[in-house]
């Protein structure tokens, strides 16, 4: 074992749409966990590797808390509570107010008993003065006794590195778990499903996000290797969604595709031939079958 090198698990978590994927990806520099002002965005536990002089802090990006009401959301919550029970520390994000809600309290009452150092980053703190601040971490300092309390910005950055300070002074000492070049250990595969899937949850509106699924039908590259072809499925839940996927005339579909490719390729950083596909599989959220068949989980 390397001297003073600190290596860990850090659990991220927290409620839905509090930044918990903007900072991961943030950190690595990196966007491997998709983003969109939807509840409910990350389904399943998206690990990234940040290594540096210090160590390597294999961070777990984890679903927002919620009630579960079908069987996906149930699966959702037991990857937080199993990320919350197997991580070395925790990082509990959320919204730069005072108020305590009802998420928030179900948060503080699953890591009520654990023996693992608890950091709390109030997130989007850069355009509030300090005297904003100090009323929000006297609110969280009566409901769990932290190790330490940090306002930062995943979106720019701010203290950040003062987070991750902080992180390395709580890891435990130990070698690296990954090679010093690994960002990620989902599949590149995941990764293009979860990027249409992201254009589809900014795109469309109301309750349609929360019942769609994208998986890869095929993937490859051409025998030069200068195009990357890729077919994928959109899965909805009813026909009426499937109608306002595909759009007039196949406009939203091909908005979805337009939008998916660019990403994918810098992520491939490949040309890219998207080919998107739509169809109804009622319910699917009630069906493990087909949450398993989506590989949504790796548990």
């Amino acid at each position: 074992m390397t001297d003073n090198l600190k290596s860990g698990f850090v659990a991220i978590i927290g409620r839905s749409n509090v930044g918990k994927s903007t900072l991961m990806n943030y950190i690595i520099g990196y966007k491997i966990a998709i983003v969109a002002n939807k509840p409910q965005t990350t389904r399943g536990k998206i690990q990234t590797v940040y290594t540096e002089d210090r160590g390597q802090i294999v961070f777990q990006d984890t679903p927002g808390v919620h009630l579960p009401k079908n069987e996906l959301s149930k699966r959702m919550m037991f990857a937080v509570t199993n990320c919350i029970n197997d991580a070395d520390m925790l990082l509990w994000l959320v919204e730069p107010n005072s108020y305590i809600g009802d998420r928030e309290r179900d948060i503080a009452n699953l890591i009520r008993d654990t023996k693992k150092p608890v950091i709390l980053a109030i997130n989007k703190c850069d355009k509030l003065q300090n005297t904003m601040v100090l009323p929000i971490i006297d609110a969280y300092r009566r409901l769990y006794d932290f190790d330490e309390i940090i306002p930062i910005s995943a979106k720019n950055g701010t203290k950040v590195s003062e987070l991750l300070d902080s992180i390395f002074k709580y890891l435990p000492y130990g070698d690296k778990f990954y090679d010093d070049d690994t960002l990620t250990d989902q599949p590149i595969r995941h990764i293009v499903s979860e990027l249409i899937r992201e254009k589809a949850l900014r795109l469309l509106d109301k309750e349609i996000p929360h019942g769609i699924a994208v998986y890869i039908d095929k993937m490859y590259d051409t025998k030069k290797g200068t195009l990357t072809n890729i077919e994928a499925t959109i899965v909805c839940e009813k026909n009426s969604h499937k109608g306002i996927i595909i759009g007039k005339d196949g406009s939203m579909l091909k908005r979805i595709g337009s939008l998916a490719r660019v990403d994918i390729e810098k992520l491939v950083e490949n040309q890219v031939n998207l080919k998107l596909f739509v169809k109804v599989r009622k319910d699917w959220r009630d069906n493990n079958t087909h949450i398993k068949s989506f590989e949504l989980f790796t548990d």
